[in-house]
């Protein structure tokens, strides 16, 4: 089918991805614009995989402050030139992550940063649960590597969920934004600090304080 400038123009303007990427995804989809968004979805994670080894030692860090200082987060987010770590995109990008770390509480950046024995104690706490549920010795070490993953999925920030759109996951966030940007871009550290943090108090649900706030 022919594809037209205006199917072209909004798949840009949805993607920010070059008119003739733009194109082929339109006539290799058909003219099907959500299926065209995934596969240059797709093509830009792997341009993306090729910049992942280039260094990349400049960028931000930012600050986010929730709740008039109840929630504190710092983050450090590198890129290749300060020309890149100064432009709009990228500043989206590193508030984007801050406010992740604000609302989703991860303990790491990525799972090769887990300690082994925070490992070791998590799998022991599931093998327990499954050994106590019955469960024959192959279906307990199945349910210990399932909620492991889980856990991963939890506790490590690239591999939440990205709060604005749950879709995708962080580390999927930030290679579109490497695609889109054209350099490597690493989330490197990030510290978070909650008034009270420790201490017996209210529970209180910050994911939805903080998705309030950027719906505002």
């Amino acid at each position: 089918m022919a594809i037209t400038a205006a199917q072209v123009k909004e798949l840009r303007d949805r993607t920010g991805a070059g008119m003739m990427d733009c194109k082929r995804a339109l006539t290799d989809a058909e003219g099907d614009m959500d299926k065209a968004i995934q596969l240059l979805r797709e093509r830009g994670l792997a341009a993306a995989a090729k910049k992942a080894g280039r260094v990349a030692t400049e960028g931000l860090v930012e600050a986010y402050i929730h709740g008039g200082g109840r929630i504190g987060v710092l983050v450090e987010v590198n890129c290749e030139t300060d020309f890149v770590a100064n432009t709009d995109e990228f500043r989206g990008l590193v508030k984007d992550i801050a406010m992740q770390v604000a609302a989703a509480r991860p303990e790491y950046v990525r799972r090769d940063e887990v300690p082994a024995e925070v490992i070791e104690k998590e799998k022991s706490i599931y093998r327990a649960q499954a050994e106590a549920e019955g469960k024959s010795a192959a279906i307990v070490e199945r349910m210990v590597e399932g909620r492991l993953e889980k856990f991963f999925k939890e506790a490590c920030l690239l591999e939440q969920p990205f709060i604005k759109n749950p879709d995708i996951t962080v580390e999927q966030l930030v290679k579109e934004k490497i695609s889109k940007i054209g350099e490597n871009i690493s989330v490197r550290r990030f510290a978070r600090f909650e008034l009270g943090e420790g201490l017996e108090k209210k529970e209180e649900n910050f994911a939805e304080e903080v998705m309030a706030q950027v719906k505002r």
